[in-house]
């Protein structure tokens, strides 16, 4: 008999397709996602208070019995108001709710009710207005508050909620033996369910949560080890190591460090074998990844087959190209571009020599993935600033060769513990010297009273021959943002910089007119650079050696070590001036930071341990399935837990094939969607 746990959401009582198509677009099309759907927040009906101690225009529980239910009123636009005298038995009190007959005809008159509402009137007359409420007997007073979408309200989700986890306790659903259960010290999965959505206390909800987000890092954990294992079993064009590519090396305008150097053994050596490579190639801003990236791409040239380069923005594909064009066409490697705004007849043209062979190369944006786009021998894929592109995107790129070798590249430094789970599929080279002649920026802290004389600094570079970025004041809504870096530009070539010539630079303009403004800068016809975050990753101009950072406070540390990156490029000592009037405890502490080090592993694990892991990674999460309820670096204890316990499950049971672990193993399919099992 089919499980009707995992049937359509429509199986539940009161859900016709009407409600399910709502559900759905919150992501639930079974009773079983339904139960994952977990509360965003909690109501405790326990805390009320007589009327006469409510605060006026504020939010408070009242326990109030309905005394007399008003005919409901209808007005214009066709809102339909209802109201209902109640009392606490002392004061008196009038019920307002706005376009909820069903809910009002459900109240009865002589019920009593516990009310969360917002609390109007003055002294004498007294209003709750559209309030939460259950029935004072109920027998849980922690009620779930559930993200909703229109057209469904929480008391039918409640109610569908109940219905769920009835089917989950009759089918007796548990993703863990009892004996990890006990060895880690978790609750049953029936009983966690349960208790996130209707906790009998505080810390019951937490004696779940715990179990849950154990969880979803065990699956996470888990479902990392199979997508490596599986693409471990297929084959790839393994390449020929007899092909030297010393002469690459040897012929480059700089020395590679060492760690370069080790980073290209280890990416050939993994491309000479029989199954697909699957790396990262960390390193911090400036380090010379790009480089290594060249060396891949020379090796895979020289065996016959193509590589190809996805970047996530056209600034950034284009800097790249322009490198790996200087860098491998003296040696006969042809490379080509590839983005959304060339024209038609340029694409096309691009294409056909994709698709020949007479390319060898490719560069791009996610244009070079299009269903368009046909390889000829596809058997190196580079994803750069691999957080900004979704796993599927990335699996997209590497559909297009036949099992190809995927390298991963990141500006970003994650400390090595948290890059083993984000990247749990691949094996890491990092990157941690800075090549020769780099010298580290300077940066100094500083507070509005001394921006005058930061902006003589400035000035004074210019005069030297130096250019220079100024980072405005980040802002959430983008037109403010807009707004705000017009207006801060204007300002500046009237005052600060007056007599220099300056543009804008901002996320709402054109990819055409980002890359003719770069190009302008990059060829020395704008000394200052005037612009938002759109410069944080790859924007490559050696000649810039001063930037200014206004509101230092409203970024995070690795976004600053990031930005503070597009300067220092070049053989000029360079320099980063952080604003900001926050004198706050730990903004000053971060501003210490960034002044006394340049070294990115190091900034990333103070930025963790000061802002969690959800600034941290912001929404893309580097591409993971999404986490509910786990937060990765907070949870870091229950992490490691989750690993061993990973680890001793996939060593007795590599595929979960045990009927003990059928049902764990559906979970983690569910997660990742697709790709573990092929």
């Amino acid at each position: 008999m089919p499980s009707k746990l995992f049937g359509q959401i429509e199986y539940l009582k009161g859900v016709g397709g009407a409600r399910g198509e709502k559900y759905r677009r919150l992501g639930i099309n079974s009773p079983y996602e339904l139960i994952y759907h977990i509360p965003r927040a909690y109501l405790d009906f326990r805390t009320h208070v007589p009327i006469c101690q409510a605060s006026l225009n504020e939010y408070s529980v009242l326990k109030l019995t309905i005394m007399r239910k008003l005919p409901p009123q209808r007005v214009r636009g066709g809102l339909v108001i209802c109201k209902a005298a109640a009392s606490d038995g002392i004061d008196d009190i009038l019920v307002v709710i706005y376009n909820n007959v069903y809910g009002f005809q459900a109240m009865k008159e002589g019920e009593t009710y516990y009310m969360y509402g917002k609390v109007t009137g003055n002294f004498l007359r007294r209003e709750i207005s559209a309030p939460v409420y259950i029935k004072a007997d109920e027998n849980v007073l922690i009620q779930p508050v559930y993200h909703l979408t229109q057209g469904l309200s929480v008391s039918m989700v409640r109610t569908n909620m109940r219905q769920a986890l009835d089917l989950l306790r009759s089918e007796h659903i548990e993703t863990l033996p009892e004996n990890l259960r006990s060895r880690y010290q978790l609750c049953s999965l029936e009983w966690a369910l349960e208790n996130i959505h209707f906790p009998e206390s505080e810390a019951a909800s937490e004696t779940a949560r715990r179990r849950l987000a154990f969880d979803e890092l065990l699956k996470l954990q888990l479902g990392m080890s199979m997508l490596k294992t599986g693409s471990r079993r297929k084959t790839a064009f393994k390449m020929n190591s007899s092909v030297d590519y010393r002469e690459f090396k040897k012929n480059l305008p700089f020395e590679m460090t060492e760690d370069q150097k080790k980073a290209v053994r280890e990416i050939i050596g993994d491309m000479c074998r029989d199954v697909p490579m699957n790396r990262l190639l960390q390193g911090d801003v400036g380090s010379g990844k790009t480089a290594v990236a060249a060396a891949a791409c020379y090796f895979a040239a020289k065996n016959g087959v193509q590589a190809a380069l996805m970047a996530p923005t056209e600034i950034l594909a284009s800097q790249h190209f322009r490198t790996l064009n200087g860098f491998l066409e003296p040696f006969g490697v042809r490379v080509c571009l590839l983005t959304g705004s060339m024209t038609a007849k340029k694409k096309a043209s691009v294409r056909e020599k994709i698709e020949s062979g007479e390319i060898d190369v490719i560069v791009g944006t996610h244009a070079i993935i299009q269903k368009d786009v046909t390889y000829r021998s596809l058997a190196l894929v580079i994803t750069d600033e691999q957080h900004r592109f979704g796993v599927a995107q990335r699996a997209a790129l590497a559909e297009k060769g036949n099992s190809p070798h995927k390298l991963v590249m990141s500006a970003t430094p994650i400390p090595r513990t948290l890059a083993l789970i984000i990247y749990g599929d691949l094996d890491i080279s990092a990157i941690t010297q800075l090549p020769k002649g780099r010298s580290p920026v300077q940066t100094y802290a500083v507070t509005g009273k001394l921006r005058s004389r930061a902006f003589g600094f400035v000035r004074k570079k210019l005069d030297e021959g130096r250019q220079a970025y100024v980072i405005c004041p980040m802002i959430e809504d983008s037109e403010s943002e807009l707004f705000a870096v017009k207006s801060y530009a204007e300002r500046a070539s009237q005052g600060d910089l007056k007599g220099y010539s300056t543009a804008l630079l901002h996320g709402k303009m054109s990819a055409s007119e980002k890359d003719r403004t770069m190009k302008k800068f990059r060829e020395g016809e704008i000394q200052v650079l005037i612009c938002t975050t759109v410069v944080e990753v790859g924007v490559d101009v050696p000649n810039a050696a001063v930037m200014v950072i206004e509101n230092a406070e409203r970024f995070g540390l690795s976004q600053l070590h990031q930005l503070r990156g597009r300067v220092g490029r070049g053989q000029f000592e360079s320099s980063c001036i952080l604003i900001t009037d926050n004198t706050t405890e730990e903004c000053v502490r971060r501003m210490k930071i960034m002044s006394s080090t340049t070294d990115g592993f190091k900034i990333s694990e103070e930025d963790l341990k000061m802002r969690g892991p959800g600034d941290f990674f912001g929404s893309a999460q580097h591409g993971l399935p999404p986490l509910k309820i786990a937060d990765i670096a907070c949870n870091m204890e229950l992490m490691s837990m989750a690993q061993d316990c990973a680890k001793e499950l996939l060593e007795t049971d590599p595929e979960l094939t045990d009927p003990e672990h059928r049902a764990l193993k559906m979970d983690v399919l569910r997660l990742f969607d697709k790709g573990i099992t092929g």
